[in-house]
């Protein structure tokens, strides 16, 4: 009777052991289906296992930050960055810190600078950019240069071109710089001198062909970073993320929930940097009383910030595209969808003529005048899903966009 009972037990502990194979093999063969659905590879695999589906990137929004970068209190960095999962694309801005933030410019004081108000707040700092930009930035990311070092050193150092030789030494700031020019890796401490560099021992510094003095700074910073994540985004560094995050606990001081930022991961792992765009407040250094001060040109910036923030087109742009003629039918199901697509359309400068239709099931883009392939991609980022197709030219339209029941903002 107990060798009975033995083998029934036996019998039941494999069944057990069979049924949870079997789970695991069912469960492996669905995260399988789905991360080849929303792409394959690792992006898809973590995606699909954070329950991820091939739509859920199609409504994540771009992500707006304030970087702010710190040492000793003081802030050398100062960039607003953007992520935009949809089109896989990225934004840095710089900010002069010297840029004037008074009212009165004859009267200006180093008080009156930008990178003094960080001393007051982030916050303040943050309220004042949104002011300059014309931005609702939402959230700011301070990095103490601590942070720099331990961060560039955990995942290997950073590869990066050094544009000139550094000679600097401030004992006060207990900041020692001496970096020769070329392409070398870059340790965190080496990674510290480069981007806090501005003038050598002798007040030579960046020459004007790269950009000389503060932009000089931060079109090396700028190109760090680019730098940086391109190494941090290898597949070999992926696997030390939770270390990065505890060295991002640490040191990085945020008004954002790091867990809102969970849902991005996947899609940063595929992250291509040739796809980051920078660039600099437009303005120009004064000296209207005592001191120099960074004066931005409002105009300039509002045109700027469009462009690069907003998916708002240059004014050549808009020449080009209103040359541009584009046939939009839909069926009645999708009139206000269409109503704010042709709202955008028409804010980027293209004649639309909208016509309703009976029936159309899928949305499809008809290029009918065989229209450049950078063009064809830029109406394509405006119509989301939409297949492409090409058609026979009707004389009148560049493209037809049929709006179908499937269609979604």
């Amino acid at each position: 009777m107990k060798k009975v009972k033995k083998n029934r037990k036996k019998k039941i502990v494999l069944r057990i052991l069979l049924l949870l194979l079997i789970a695991l093999i069912i469960y492996a063969g669905v995260i399988t289906y789905k991360a080849l659905k929303i792409g394959g590879g690792l992006q898809g695999f973590v995606a699909a296992t954070m329950g991820h589906d091939e739509n859920t990137v199609k409504n994540m929004p771009k992500i707006t930050c304030l970087l702010i970068g710190k040492s000793l209190n003081l802030t050398d960095t100062i960039i607003v960055a953007q992520y935009n999962p949809q089109t896989q694309e990225a934004v840095m801005m710089s900010i002069p810190r010297d840029t004037f933030v008074g009212k009165n410019k004859k009267n200006a004081t180093a008080m009156n600078k930008i990178n003094a108000l960080y001393q007051q707040s982030p916050q303040k700092l943050l309220d004042a950019v949104n002011d300059i930009t014309g931005l609702d930035i939402k959230y700011y990311i301070t990095v103490d240069t601590k942070a720099l070092r331990e961060l560039v050193d955990a995942i290997g150092g950073v590869y990066f071109d050094v544009p000139i030789d550094m000679d600097y030494d401030d004992s006060s700031q207990d900041l020692y710089i001496h970096l020769k020019a070329g392409y070398q890796l870059l340790d965190g401490d080496k990674a510290e001198q480069l981007v806090r560099f501005r003038k050598n021992n002798d007040f030579t510094g960046y020459p004007a062909s790269y950009g000389s003095d503060d932009y000089g700074r931060m079109r090396t910073q700028r190109e760090f970073i680019t730098a940086a994540l391109k190494q941090t985004l290898q597949a070999k560094n992926i696997l030390k993320l939770g270390e990065l995050l505890d060295i991002a606990n640490k040191y990085i001081e945020t008004n954002m929930e790091l867990a809102n930022l969970k849902d991005y991961l996947p899609y940063i792992i595929n992250f291509n940097t040739e796809n980051i765009q920078t660039a600099s407040l437009p303005g120009a250094s004064e000296k209207p009383g005592d001191i120099w001060i960074f004066v931005h040109h409002k105009k300039q910036t509002e045109q700027l910030v469009g462009e690069l923030f907003l998916d708002k087109p240059s004014e050549e742009e808009i020449e080009a595209n209103s040359k541009i003629n584009i046939q939009l039918l839909y069926v009645d199901t999708k009139t206000n969808e269409v109503d704010k697509l042709l709202e955008t359309l028409e804010e980027q400068g293209y004649n639309v003529t909208k016509e309703e239709i009976a029936s159309a099931p899928k949305t499809i883009i008809i290029n009918r005048k065989q229209m450049d392939e950078e063009k064809t991609k830029e109406i394509s980022n405006l119509v989301l899903n939409a297949s492409l197709e090409e058609g026979e030219d009707n004389g009148q339209y560049h493209y037809t966009i049929i709006i179908g029941k499937d269609y979604e903002i």
